[in-house]
């Protein structure tokens, strides 16, 4: 008997628990709370998420007793200027929203002064493994806690004017096998230089590039990651070993050459007038390609576009950068903070997800989204653009591992650098090439990492 009354005050206790935790919500339909959010999402996008807050405020919101009440600042330098007054408590400075959008490099300077809630306090494990692990990661701080919560993300993809390619293959034998290694394209590059350049000989050194990077710090960095290295020792870079040799050298012959384009610019300004052939560069950026080239005489072609996966260097682990900005929530109170992370929970489930990335080139952020869902919206998309790098970026969730660049203060800074001292050591040894000096890989490698 004692140990039968010793069961039952068990049990009776666990239930006291459990119907706890059922109705543990602080939230209370009578008394909604209003969280003000901010965001710099534009165009599509705004027009998106201004139907879902709607949905979700005239639904789960109205359920549960959560109102959002949107500001929407498409300029993102304008919203940044704002929340960094807000974090170094500047003079005038705004009120901060309870929820905001930014990258994890603006996190840093909220987290550090304890302005942020870690989202593992409202997400259990389970709800957690929904979501794709790297663009979780992303968001992660020093202390492992999840300060950024993914909403659109991004990988890098080979853009390919099949057009202009194949005209180039049919006419030399180019095999586009290549194109799936940067190697492969380091050669196709020296290629189609020596094939344009024949057509005017006449005119010599006025051959066309066929390959260029959006980002050559990217280039590197997800480089020496599919070589089994890094470009990063802690919160420093790192551009000594035989693996960033390797990468720089790939580059540079064919860049000296001039069959690799080093620009100022987005890669799809050159490919929108038929002065490159393919480029690596953000799967968001798909918009920018459209079916046509306007050369420079002036004269129109219709064109049609390829997307590939990222390149992998030979021998290397077939690795590609993600990134993207996410949303945080400032710091308050529990009622606040809750409300929040339900709004979040509903906004990134794969249903909502996938109608806010739809129409803009961005990626999902959950397992469901990208095993299930994206199969069954690709054929509803009426963008083929988007259709298509979809089709890439989901060959490449199967066999790739999604890489996260490291979160240091100064990572900005050495990027930025980095990608300007590329250029600019390039294009000096283009000019000295042309002007008859010969090229010297090991020499210009010793000045670019000293």
């Amino acid at each position: 008997m004692k140990k039968l009354f010793a069961l039952i005050i068990t049990l009776l206790f666990l239930l006291g628990v459990f119907s706890g935790c059922a109705n543990s919500s602080p939230l209370d339909p009578r008394d909604p709370v209003t969280l003000t959010m901010w965001h710099n999402y534009g165009g599509d996008m705004q027009e998106t998420m201004d139907v879902l807050i709607d949905q979700f405020n005239s639904t789960v919101g109205k359920e549960q007793g959560i109102v959002i009440d949107v500001t929407a600042i498409s300029s993102s330098s304008e919203l940044n200027k704002s929340l960094d007054m807000i974090a170094n408590g500047d003079p005038g400075a705004p009120d901060m929203p309870d929820i905001f959008t930014g990258y994890p490099k603006v996190a840093i300077q909220f987290y550090e002064k304890g302005l942020l809630a870690n989202f593992n306090d409202y997400f259990t494990e389970a709800e957690l493994q929904e979501y794709v692990d790297a663009f979780l990661d992303e968001g992660r701080l020093s202390d492992s806690g999840l300060y950024v919560f993914p909403i659109a993300k991004s990988t890098e993809v080979l853009y390919l004017n099949q057009t202009l390619f194949d005209r180039f293959a049919d006419a030399t034998g180019a095999n586009a096998e290549l194109l799936s290694t940067f190697e492969g394209i380091s050669e196709l590059s020296k290629m189609y230089y020596d094939w344009t350049d024949a057509q005017t000989p006449d005119t010599p050194n006025d051959g066309k590039q066929f390959y260029s990077a959006d980002s050559w710090f990217n280039f590197a960095e997800v480089g020496m990651v599919q070589l089994g290295a890094s470009i990063f020792e802690g919160e420093t870079l790192s551009l000594k070993g035989d693996e960033f040799k390797h990468i720089f050298e790939t580059v540079y012959t064919p860049a000296v050459e001039g069959g690799i384009a080093i620009y100022n610019g987005y890669s799809s300004d050159l490919s929108k007038t038929g002065d490159l052939v393919c480029s690596t560069g953000s799967s968001a950026g798909i918009l920018f390609y459209g079916d046509t080239i306007t050369y420079a005489d002036g004269t129109l072609e219709t064109v049609d576009y390829n997307i590939l996966p990222y390149p992998v260097f030979e021998n290397g682990t077939k690795t590609a950068l993600q990134r993207g900005g996410g949303l945080m929530v400032a710091k308050s109170d529990e009622k606040k903070e809750y409300a929040a992370c339900v709004f979040i929970k509903w906004l990134t489930a794969s249903e909502q997800n996938m109608k806010f990335i739809e129409k803009t080139g961005y990626l999902p952020v959950t397992k469901q989204a990208f095993e299930e869902d994206m199969i069954i919206h690709l054929v509803e998309l009426e963008d083929t653009r988007i259709m298509e790098m979809l089709t890439a970026v989901l060959s490449m969730y199967e066999s790739y591992s999604f890489f996260t660049a490291p979160n240091y203060a100064q990572l900005d800074a050495d990027s930025n650098a980095y990608e300007s001292d590329f250029k600019a050591l390039l294009t000096l040894e283009r000019n000295n090439y042309l002007a008859g000096k010969p090229i010297s890989p090991e020499s210009a490698l010793n000045d670019f990492i000293n």
